[in-house]
């Protein structure tokens, strides 16, 4: 246990510091490698804790993937008025300020081997990709979208899957520098909004209806 008295703290804060040193030590090293009473050292607290805020180990690193994959909501809260492209702009800035700062557990969590045969893993990918397909709209200013809404939430979907693995390109790769990744993604996201998804909308209706009646009798 490291030392010096163990600090009061509210519930949450504790889960917070538990989590936190989870995410640490997840990142550094392979689940199998990381007990819960290496967490428990690291977050100071004593072991049972981890089972009263978790339930297990597998729950604890489950909510580390919970909390990295999905999108936090202060990455698009209070966005400033102004042009869209601003508003994703800053947006995408403070996404890479979150992977910047968690570099190590991202790249654990979205690493090929991570969601390979674990259905867990998978739904809270499900899980993140609509969440992000949420802020991106709020973002956007699209919230209200209704014509294309069901074709703009897949390719938003699908620009999440590219942001992930450009997000590898910079961090293991150092293929793409930082101020490139933001070009990238800024420009791919414009370009999808702005160019792609009208694209979409212009393509004729009744293709559109073949598509939507042969998926709802399959």
């Amino acid at each position: 246990m490291t030392g010096g008295p163990r600090r009061r703290l509210e519930p949450a804060q504790r889960r917070a510091e538990i989590l936190a040193a989870a995410r640490r030590l997840f990142g550094a090293d392979s689940y199998s490698a990381v007990s819960t009473s290496d967490i428990a050292e690291a977050a100071g607290v004593a072991r049972p804790l981890i089972n009263h805020y978790f339930g297990s180990k597998r729950e604890l690193y489950l909510e580390v993937v919970r909390q990295l994959m999905i999108v936090p909501a202060p990455v698009v809260d209070a966005l400033p008025d102004g042009p869209v492209r601003t508003r994703l702009e800053v947006g995408i800035d403070r996404w890479i300020d979150v992977v910047e700062r968690n570099r190590d557990a991202w790249l654990t969590v979205i690493g090929p081997e991570t969601a390979a045969h674990d259905p867990e893993i998978e739904r809270i990918v499900l899980e993140a990709d609509e969440v992000a397909a949420d802020r991106v709209l709020s973002a956007a200013l699209l919230t209200d979208v209704a014509e294309g809404r069901a074709q703009l939430r897949a390719m938003i979907r699908s620009y999440g899957g590219m942001l992930r693995a450009a997000s590898r390109e910079w961090l293991v790769r150092g293929t793409l520098r930082r101020e490139e990744l933001r070009t990238f993604l800024v420009e791919s996201l414009v370009q999808l909004l702005e160019v792609t998804y009208p694209a979409v909308l212009a393509e004729p209706n009744d293709a559109r209806t073949r598509q939507a009646s042969s998926r709802s009798t399959a």
